[in-house]
């Protein structure tokens, strides 16, 4: 049995070793992987996947997917023929792979972002279960290799909601994919524990005393609040109903902040806040759309041919067309996750220091930015407002103040996320948990309370 953070930046596994939750290295990547993926082409995933299922899933698989797999075998041997490799990559590899070659292949960052998105339609909801599969495949196979045994039992972390929009048939149809997923690359049962919940109790392993604690989950897509009652008599019981005293979630994480950050730091230099020949502001949709890359339809209109002419007319009728040809140059050349990672490294790399150099030379000889921290913090105002609602809903909800408030979640690691949570905290404790291993380690626990 394990625990399975199938998180929207990283993925870690947990098992129980001498009573307490022990993170698996899983070979290269260390006991954080990515969650991106790299394909030569997109059309071969599914191949890729119907290779790696368990043997018994492997028929029922390909009577669901043959015109895909015939499709699949097509672009397979084009790539063949030209020379291209015809695996799958995975983490760091799968970043690496797209930075070599944008505008070749299909590279996907973050893919449980996509799973609760309104109007999916089938054939789209198949290829997020087949991405989704993959990855699965991928860590199941490392974890066995590091263990040395088979695991078919596993709990997977779940944030409140996938999506803010329709959020119950969002969170149902996000659920049905992932454990769709999990089963089909041979886990026999899966169970989901919600994400601020499963950090909770690792949290709780260290508490003597009754306590009523908030959870604060700053994730990757989505910031989670729980407020959970939790102490030694709570922790020994498998029904914990009662303890779980409220809960609020949005889609609002480390995402979010990349792309904020990325679209008031960066594309001021790719035309935005600039101005058309004629004196009006140059219009700022497409900017938006660029960044936007946890947004299927944004991306999609961004990358349409139609765009592509729109952005021609509007460096011709800019005031500074050098800038607004950088922007076609993303567009041209499937850059968007690039100038999105960009922002990320920069906002990493504000936690140790106040400003961050950023080199997008391949974008446009010469261009580098200065990114800082104040400049991080103007961008995710809206992001920062919508945390604060979440917490002061999930305190609301509960009737009760927090006894302490206990963070965790990778984007919290910034200077600026834990300013901001101690000038709304200021006569409460607050706790800094393992910024990426708290809820793996929780649901490492959990599995073993209800697997046992």
């Amino acid at each position: 049995m394990i625990g399975f953070d199938y998180g929207t930046s990283n993925c870690a596994v947990g098992v129980m070793e001498n009573g307490a939750p022990q993170l698996l290295a899983l070979g290269e990547h260390g006991r954080y992987i990515s969650s991106t993926l790299y394909a030569p082409s997109r059309d071969v995933i599914v191949n890729w996947l119907h290779k790696k299922l368990p043997l018994a899933e492997q028929p029922a698989f390909q009577s669901q997917r043959t015109r895909q797999l015939q499709k699949g075998q097509g672009a397979l041997r084009e790539l063949v023929l030209d020379g291209y490799p015809t695996e799958l990559s995975f983490g760091q590899q799968a970043l690496k792979d797209y930075l070599q070659e944008p505008d070749e292949g299909y590279y996907i960052k973050s893919p449980k972002s996509f799973l609760g998105a309104t109007g999916l339609l089938p054939q789209q909801a198949e290829l997020f279960e087949d991405i989704v599969a993959a990855m699965m495949s991928n860590i199941k196979t490392l974890t066995e290799a590091r263990l040395g045994r088979s695991v078919n039992q596993t709990v997977i972390g779940r944030p409140i909601n996938f999506q803010g929009l329709r959020g119950e048939e969002s969170n149902r149809q996000a659920i049905e994919i992932l454990t769709n997923a999990a089963k089909r690359v041979g886990f026999k049962d899966v169970e989901f524990q919600f994400e601020p919940v499963a950090a909770g109790f690792e949290y709780e392993a260290s508490l003597s005393t009754e306590t009523k604690v908030l959870v604060v989950d700053i994730g990757g897509g989505t910031t989670d609040c729980s407020m959970l009652l939790m102490g030694p008599k709570q922790a020994a019981s498998h029904d914990r109903t009662a303890d779980l005293l409220s809960h609020s979630g949005e889609r609002v994480g480390g995402n979010d902040f990349d792309i904020a950050f990325a679209l008031k730091g960066i594309m001021p230099s790719f035309g935005l806040d600039s101005m058309l020949k004629i004196g009006k502001p140059i219009p700022a949709n497409s900017f938006w759309q660029a960044m936007s890359i946890n947004n299927i339809h944004n991306q999609t209109e961004f990358y349409s041919a139609a765009n592509a002419r729109f952005l021609e007319q509007l460096v011709r009728d800019a005031e500074q067309p050098e800038l607004l040809k950088r922007l076609l140059t993303v567009q041209k050349n499937k850059l968007s996750y690039r100038v999105v990672n960009a922002a990320e490294q920069s906002k990493i790399g504000l936690t140790d220091s106040t400003e961050q150099l950023v080199n997008l030379s391949d974008i446009d000889k010469g261009l580098s930015l200065n990114l800082d921290r104040e400049g991080f913090a103007k961008a995710c105002n809206r992001e920062l407002s919508a945390i604060t609602a979440l917490m002061t809903d999930a305190i609301a909800q509960a009737c009760c103040e927090p006894d302490v408030v206990f963070v965790t979640g990778g984007t919290a690691k910034s200077p600026v996320l834990n300013e901001f949570l101690r000038q709304q905290f200021q006569h409460t404790p607050i706790v800094i948990g393992d910024h990426f291993g708290s809820v793996t380690a929780g649901l490492t626990r959990w599995a073993n309370k209800i697997y046992s």
